[in-house]
């Protein structure tokens, strides 16, 4: 699978998708529904209705990449159906694909340091 750079934004497109379409009828729907750009580095999840299927469209710099993934068994863990986007983390990201409950990945917290006395 290619996975997302560090530094790229990925989103959850939270309304679901119709799984029939491709590479250019999703990146329509990134560009005209969603109103971002689809060939900025974006990675971009889609949902099937059923929940149980996932699309994702990344422009690696010289094309669109889709990815599908079908779980065998359950649904995979999404934020309520609204209009618009949700940013992802990439542990976030990388647990939702996994089929985990992405919700439970939280940031990793830097200790601060003792104050001086």
């Amino acid at each position: 699978m290619i996975v997302p750079g560090q530094r790229m934004p990925i989103v959850i497109a939270t309304r679901p998708v119709d799984f029939r379409q491709g590479h250019n009828g999703l990146a329509a729907t990134v560009q005209n529904q969603l109103g971002l750009d689809p060939h900025s580095g974006l990675t971009v999840v889609f949902r099937s209705k059923r929940g149980d299927r996932v699309k994702i469209l990344v422009w690696d710099g010289t094309g669109l990449v889709l990815t599908y993934k079908r779980l065998d068994q359950g649904r995979f863990s999404w934020p309520p159906v609204r209009d618009g986007v949700m940013q992802l983390s990439r542990a976030q990201f990388e647990a939702l694909f996994e089929g985990l409950n992405w919700q439970r990945v939280q940031p990793r917290r830097v200790p601060k340091p003792a104050a001086a006395n």
